[in-house]
């Protein structure tokens, strides 16, 4: 479990608050199903990965309103006293069914569903669909990004240009479950326990005289984890100055780790660096590229040859540039004992309680998922979304970073490699069952 820092249920959208407090001024207070899950609009993905339930789950144990948020409340004048004395005592006290963190899913499939008193569960909404909704905005777009690299290592660079502190601890939580080899954010590498990496700057290589004696001061500093950025000048003649400082180190005992390349036409200049390095004796010596990388890049990149042994993946990634939001939704689908649903022309929703099931081939390869109602059971499939939280109480320990990556990379294994290319779209086979269908009206 990664350190919890509380949220607190302010952190909501104004008409939440109102609502809730006429669900009290109405007496309404029955049991809520609602579902989270993302709308069959977004075509620009072929899969998502689930995350950020950690977060959840530890909000949702402490949810209740501090003394000073009872005040603040109090003091916007918007609500009666005996609705500010209802949420003092309240705390959630409801169930939630979710889709374990790493989760291979797609869209129309409900990812977490929770049952609760509709105060409690409409409280939620914002909440939820913001950290849901971004962290697995994010590591579905890491995942695209691993399947691209082909066993590369990728290292987030995202930290400078992910939009505030909390978006870049969670890109680079979410791409190391989603199988990146680690992190520049140092915060993140403390808080989260994933590799830390980094290299230098432009502005380190130009304080020197020479990029020579720039790159022999770096050395000096840092034997063993050596990487050198060799395109502050002219990148072929920094390579050959990497070769220079590569054979004092290992005259020395050590090794220069790599070299970086971040600007030119990298997948020739990488050819030719690989050339210079082979031919200076250090074969064993890494190319590192960075610059504009996603899963397009890539592609493009290994498609075309490059030399590149790990690549740095930053703002692309961390805003999850082509695609940066998702069409992420939690609507009610039961209330008090009965399937509800909304007909809006182009938002219409499904009633029911639900659970997704996935059938398997013989080699444990996804092959179709079936949504269905809660209490129905699929022969020979299994079941997705798992009781995570009863009465407002977790049921299990909290899953480590580690167990998640791992988790995510067997999803990811099983998912045939059509859904997993760049260009791939929608298409894996989702269908709702009979039942679930029939009650639709």
């Amino acid at each position: 479990m990664t350190p919890f820092k509380r949220i607190g249920p302010l952190f909501t959208d104004l008409y939440e608050l109102t609502m809730a407090a006429g669900y009290h001024r109405n007496g309404i207070f029955e049991p809520a199903t609602f579902s989270l899950f993302i709308r069959d609009h977004h075509r620009q993905r072929a899969f998502y990965l689930a995350a950020g339930l950690e977060d959840v789950l530890q909000e949702l144990a402490d949810f209740r309103f501090s003394p000073e948020e009872i005040d603040y409340l109090r003091e916007t004048g918007l609500f009666q006293t005996d609705f500010i004395d209802y949420i003092r005592q309240l705390h959630f006290s409801g169930d939630v069914y979710a889709m374990p963190e790493g989760t291979v899913f797609f869209p129309e499939e409900p990812l977490v569903e929770i049952d609760a008193p509709i105060v409690e569960a409409q409280l939620l909404e914002t909440y939820l669909l913001n950290t849901i909704g971004f962290q697995t905005l994010i590591a579905s777009k890491a995942a695209r990004c691993v399947q691209a690299a082909r066993g590369k290592a990728l290292i987030d660079f995202s930290l400078r240009r992910t939009q505030g502190q909390d978006a870049g601890l969670k890109v680079a939580r979410s791409s190391y479950m989603a199988g990146f080899a680690g992190t520049s954010n140092v915060l993140a590498g403390k808080l989260y326990k994933i590799p830390i990496s980094g290299t230098m700057a432009h502005s380190f290589v130009t304080a020197f005289d020479t990029e020579l004696a720039a790159f022999e001061a770096y050395a000096d500093a840092f034997p063993d984890s050596c990487v050198l950025l060799i395109d502050t000048y002219d990148t072929l003649q920094g390579a050959r100055h990497a070769v220079t400082v590569g054979r004092r180190l290992a005259q020395k005992g050590h090794l220069l780790k790599g070299v970086r390349l971040d600007s030119g036409d990298i997948v020739a200049l990488s050819r030719e660096v690989r050339r210079i390095l082979d031919a200076g004796g250090l074969p064993d010596v890494k190319i590192f590229a960075s610059s504009g990388f996603d899963e397009f890049s890539i592609t493009r990149a290994l498609e075309k040859g490059a030399c590149i042994d790990a690549f740095g993946v930053g703002t692309k990634m961390g805003v999850s540039a082509d695609a940066p939001y998702l069409d992420i939704v939690y609507k009610m689908v039961h209330f008090n004992g009965r399937g509800v649903r909304k007909l809006s022309p182009g938002k219409a929703t499904r009633a029911g309680r639900k659970q997704v099931y996935r059938r398997l081939d013989g080699r444990e390869r996804y092959l179709e998922d079936t949504v269905a109602l809660r209490e129905e059971r699929l022969h020979g499939m299994q079941p997705l979304l798992e009781k995570v939280m009863q009465s407002g109480q977790i049921l299990q320990p909290i899953a480590s970073l580690d167990d998640l990556r791992r988790r995510a990379a067997s999803n990811l294994d099983a998912l045939d490699p059509v859904y997993k290319t760049p260009s791939a779209h929608n298409g894996y086979p989702v269908s709702m069952s009979r039942r679930l269908l029939e009650i639709q009206g």
